[in-house]
């Protein structure tokens, strides 16, 4: 799969008091960036919703590589690296210009109201299995 990329301004509420970006907040960057990837393939997660399923993230694995500073211009690059009939793995990037500052192995799964794993609809796997 292309990496799907995803440009966030750093700001000064993403930062401490030295300027640096707030650990907790490279979470919040990536869940941004795998939104608009899903949104981007075409999968409605509103009508998912509907129809009793979510994705719910069940593992991140996380590497803090170099800060990012308040005004950096970042990409988050997203790419699937194993689909399973319920769940996907994601590689998932943070860099400033061709700097890697962060990157993690993000582990979703497709669950249904209750908490309880399901099958990925069909049509969402086809659409992550063609990415």
């Amino acid at each position: 799969m292309t990496p799907h990329r995803w440009p966030i301004r750093v700001y000064y509420e993403d930062t401490d008091l030295a300027g640096i970006v707030y650990h907790a907040n490279y979470l919040k960057f990536l869940e941004r960036a795998r939104s608009e990837m899903v949104r981007d393939a075409g999968i409605d997660q509103a009508a998912m919703r509907a129809e009793g399923l979510v994705f719910a993230v069940t593992r991140i694995e996380a590497d803090y590589l170099s800060p990012a500073r308040y005004d950096d211009a970042l990409v988050v690059e997203t790419g699937i690296t194993r689909l399973t009939p319920a769940r996907f793995v994601l590689r998932q990037e943070v860099r400033r210009d061709a700097a890697l500052l962060f990157q993690a192995v993000v582990t979703v799964a497709c669950l249904d109201l209750t908490g309880r794993p399901k099958r990925l609809p069909a049509a969402v796997h086809r659409q992550f299995a063609g990415s």
